[in-house]
């Protein structure tokens, strides 16, 4: 085995991640005349007394100080809400929006940015080069939509490999090594290995690193009528699958929605020797009491890496605002390389910023330093509409590959069916 790259060179590797995705357009003007348009749209807008930013739930701490140095900056007034992303953020907007109510800045995770982008809550933002070229190009091609930007990334975050010091001294390098140390650690409620590849988010690495897609990477976008998961590359991926299912090494109890809590709790209670999981596990299992070692994930069978799902959260600037210049100023504020570091010290959300890659409070942390290696082999969920359609057909078919009750192919080739007539009926425009 050829002597791995440095972690050094690893994250710098990370600068260039998922190129695939193809880089962002960017505007090509020279920086004065970007200057210069920035000055003509700041006289055109009056300096507002007061902006609006609706923040994730539990994460002022990293908020407040930003703020402050934006406040000290402009002269201008920044208050703020905390909202639960996941359930409440897009569903208030839709709300509060048409009511007259909705803030100027909302964080949105970069999936759900097709959708409210057609639902007309978040609007365009026009910012120079050299604030995009803050960020890694796989981070600012998450937030654009129909080859426009719509936000600037704060966070990203990808499955990593996860494993109890106590049961297993050093991550493996590849999966038929964790799958050797899985068969001998796997006895009565002792388990080597554990991952929710019923669940469509952990199994695309799987399914990607063997070939699979969920829609093909076009120059004009993603071509949701080019599916990939039933392809040979797909098929493969879900034989595999099965194949840890099938010898007993995960257990029944981890299928479907109690998957993930009885995950954690064998996991938490020492009974299991790595997981694949993600950064926001990191601490329940310290506080568990477990002395976690985390890796990029071992590589596949056919020497690929697994192609995770990555998610890019970011600070997008609402339809409703009459301050979008002033906005847009908070944004490219709140996302600059001093409070991304800020943000990092207080939440450890990892900012995808380049120089903070090559940080030491990036690189000397072992969580952070996983995951930004395991994102330049990670892809971006797909941010269109279509993909909707794409998690529940994908989901059964991935159950009753892991219960035996359908071969891969057969269940593919019905999700692959069930997807494309979900989008004809729901997506008729495409």
């Amino acid at each position: 085995m050829k002597k791995p790259l440095s972690i050094f060179m690893m994250l710098m590797l990370v600068l260039g991640i998922l190129a695939a995705c193809g880089a962002p357009e960017r505007e090509t003007g020279t920086k004065s005349t970007n200057e210069t348009k920035d000055k003509d749209k700041a006289a055109e807008e009056a300096k507002p007394e007061k902006l609006i930013v609706w923040e994730d739930i539990d994460k002022a701490v990293a908020l407040k100080p930003a703020i402050e140095s934006f406040e000290k900056e402009y002269g201008i007034k920044v208050e703020f809400q905390e909202l639960n992303m996941a359930d409440k953020m897009r569903d208030q907007l839709r709300l509060d929006g048409p009511a007259g109510n909705a803030p100027d800045v909302v964080t949105l995770p970069h999936d759900q940015i097709g959708q409210v982008v057609i639902e007309g809550l978040i609007q365009e933002i026009n910012v120079s080069d050299d604030v995009l070229q803050t960020f890694t190009e796989s981070s600012v091609s998450a937030q654009m939509y129909d080859g426009k930007l719509f936000g600037l990334p704060k966070a990203t975050e990808t499955p990593v490999f996860i494993y109890n010091k106590a049961l297993m001294s050093e991550a493996p390098k590849t999966m038929d090594e964790l799958y050797t140390q899985a068969k001998e650690l796997t006895k009565g409620d002792q388990y080597g290995f554990l991952a929710l590849w019923d669940n469509f988010y952990f199994a695309h690495g799987v399914i990607a690193g063997m070939g699979g897609y969920v829609f093909n990477q076009t120059d004009k976008g993603l071509d949701p009528k080019d599916l990939g998961l039933n392809n040979i590359g797909a098929i493969k991926g879900a034989e595999y699958i099965q194949k840890w299912y099938k010898e007993g090494l995960f257990p029944k109890g981890i299928i479907g929605d109690n998957g993930g809590s009885t995950k954690d709790g064998l996991f938490n209670q020492g009974k299991v020797a790595s997981v694949m999981d993600g950064p926001w596990a990191f601490q329940g299992m310290k506080d568990a009491g477990i002395d976690i070692g985390i890796s990029e994930i071992p590589t596949l069978p056919n020497g690929e890496h697994m192609k995770t799902f990555m998610g890019v959260k970011g600070w997008n600037v609402t339809a409703f605002t009459k301050n979008p210049y002033w906005s847009t100023k908070l944004v490219e504020w709140l996302t600059n390389e001093e409070n991304a570091k800020i943000r990092f010290e207080l939440t450890q959300e990892i900012p995808p910023v380049k120089t903070l890659i090559e940080d030491p409070i990036i690189t000397e942390n072992e969580g952070a330093k996983a995951v930004a290696v395991q994102s330049q082999y990670a892809v971006p969920m797909p941010n269109i509409p279509e993909m909707a359609e794409v998690w529940e057909p994908a989901a059964s078919a991935l159950q009753t590959i892991a219960t035996g009750k359908a071969e891969p192919k057969a269940a593919m080739d019905d999700a692959v069916k069930t997807i494309e007539t979900n989008i004809t009926t729901n997506h008729p425009s495409k």
